[in-house]
């Protein structure tokens, strides 16, 4: 295993997850190809070969923790079919759960703040998911059948994302904590 992925994975994938998790940890900025090919145990010309440069790596990553994202939603659905209500205290609770996970916070917020140039790809990336986020929010707070649908799914979006910074800068026994009760 090289840094959790299994190495008989295909070169693509492995690369990906490799840089993913080296992304979440040590930050884009902190971590160079180099880096990402010796833990995904392969070498640069494998990883040119399936992402055009870093910069479309990242956009990949960012995809497919975009993905991961959906799928959440969808267990949402899946697990309260029908029951609006359910889904949105779920959401409450997997958000609160994440928050100390690890103390490294969302990737999209912290790639978007490490990628400070305006026309980078990534950018993009972040801005329709974190539109598309809200707007299932949103959704799913009118179709439970909530007044203000759209402050209450602002309201938690900003109060998760204020948690989520302060888990990072003073640490989950700080203010934090009233998100998660």
């Amino acid at each position: 295993m090289a840094d959790g992925i299994v190495e008989r994975s295909r070169p693509r994938d492995r690369i990906l997850e490799t840089a993913r998790d080296m992304f979440h940890k040590h930050g884009i900025k902190g971590v160079g190809v180099d880096a990402i090919t010796e833990a995904a145990g392969t070498n640069k010309m494998t990883l040119y070969r399936h992402f055009e440069s870093k910069d479309e790596l990242i956009v990949e990553c960012l995809r497919a923790n975009a993905a991961k994202a959906g799928a959440m939603w969808d267990a949402f659905e899946a697990e309260f079919p029908g029951d609006k209500l359910a889904q949105l205290h779920a959401w409450v609770r997997k958000a609160a759960a994440m928050l100390n996970a690890d103390g490294r916070g969302c990737d999209m917020a912290n790639a978007a703040a490490e990628l400070t140039e305006p026309d980078h790809p990534a950018r993009l990336v972040i801005k329709e998911l974190k539109e598309a986020q809200r707007e299932r929010l949103v959704t799913l707070c009118r179709d439970a059948g909530i007044g203000q649908a759209e402050l209450l799914a602002d309201t938690l979006s900003l109060l998760l994302e204020g948690a989520r910074v302060s888990v990072q800068t003073v640490g989950s026994e700080g203010p934090s904590t009233q998100f998660v009760r």
